[in-house]
């Protein structure tokens, strides 16, 4: 879905008209969310959102693949496949499938960590347990409260933060903001902006982690990229982030083609860009998420450059400690309750 613009207007008529559904919704998730989940058996790290829409959260989860293989662990991915046709559990395989299967965050991230796709995510724990996890890192997931999560990590948007701060469908919040906070083991905060200060500092008040870090741009994709004007495109929660995360590279961004999140493209819309970039020489760019959607296609134009990014914490050393500690206490008390 494209988020409607309200929801980051302070004092929309729209979201006032629509709080009452909004207060249902969110006492039904607030609800849902003090269940207790079952135990996994193994450490669970979940990286998700307050809001719907994107963060930054598959950057993240990326991120603390790297680090607990450092550490010496094993983690697998569970995702729940948004997007993809297959209810699961299965491994993600790219050869075997497309993102009209899985989804087009697991295909992208299975390049770099097994990923196991199941809409009952205790399926999804089983699967992943067979194929040796010994961490299970959840992809979204923050407000289902199916597996007991030994650690919470949320993601915001520093230039976007939470909008208008009311819950959906007023607003993008996924539960109430009061509910969600009570529940967060560190809060990860992505660039420069100061649009989640507020959220931050309550999160510093309860005496938890904030955790800064900044996307930076892949070597090869600036490379390819260099002295190129492009046309701009792509399909997630957030486009604009994109867009500035280009223009902040030093890349000349002549123009911009903003979809819906998972957004599935068409044959005429595919031609329509290969055409404007076309008539005015642009290259095409768009996010790796994208490109994994158009894997496989004949109608996909040549020549689209997928801009990769990694997501680099001004703080590494305090991440990893934060995950030690998280890591020892999850294990310290499934020894204790033997």
């Amino acid at each position: 879905m494209r988020e409607p613009a309200f929801w980051y207007r302070p004092r929309s008529p729209k979201s006032h008209v629509l709080r009452p559904l909004g207060a249902l919704y969110g006492a039904i998730t607030a609800s849902r969310m003090a269940r207790k989940g079952v135990d996994a058996g193994i450490p669970v790290i979940c990286v998700g959102n307050y809001h719907v829409g994107g963060a930054g959260k598959t950057p993240t989860v990326l991120a603390l693949t790297k680090l607990l293989r450092e550490l010496g662990e094993t983690p697998v991915v569970l995702s729940r496949g948004y997007g993809g046709r297959l209810k699961g559990p299965v491994m993600v395989d790219r050869e075997r499938h497309s993102a009209g299967d899985v989804g087009d965050e697991p295909l992208m991230m299975v390049r770099d960590v097994p990923v196991a796709v199941a809409r009952d995510r205790l399926e999804g724990v089983a699967l992943a347990k067979s194929q040796g996890a010994t961490v299970i890192l959840m992809d979204d997931g923050f407000q289902n409260p199916r597996i007991l999560k030994d650690a919470a990590l949320i993601v915001i948007d520093s230039e976007r933060g939470l909008g208008n701060g009311k819950v959906f469908p007023a607003g993008p919040l996924r539960a109430p903001l009061k509910a969600q906070l009570a529940r967060t083991d560190a809060l990860v905060l992505i660039g420069d902006g100061h649009a989640a200060d507020a959220v931050a500092a309550e999160i510093s008040a309860r005496n938890k982690p904030v955790l800064r870090a900044r996307l930076k741009p892949d070597a090869a994709s600036l490379a390819q990229l260099f002295g190129k004007r492009v046309l701009a495109f792509a399909g997630i929660g957030d486009p604009e982030r994109f867009f500035r995360t280009l223009r902040a590279s030093g890349i000349e961004v002549a123009r911009t083609r903003p979809f819906a999140d998972h957004h599935m493209f068409s044959r005429e819309e595919l031609a329509s860009l290969a055409a404007d970039a076309g008539r005015e020489q642009l290259t095409l760019v768009t996010t790796e998420k994208d490109l994994a959607r158009l894997r496989g296609r004949d109608d996909v134009p040549e020549g689209i450059v997928p801009f990769a990014v990694q997501l680099e914490f001004d703080d590494p050393a305090g991440l990893k400690q934060l995950i030690c500690d998280h890591l020892y206490k999850a294990r310290e008390r499934r020894f204790a309750s033997r």
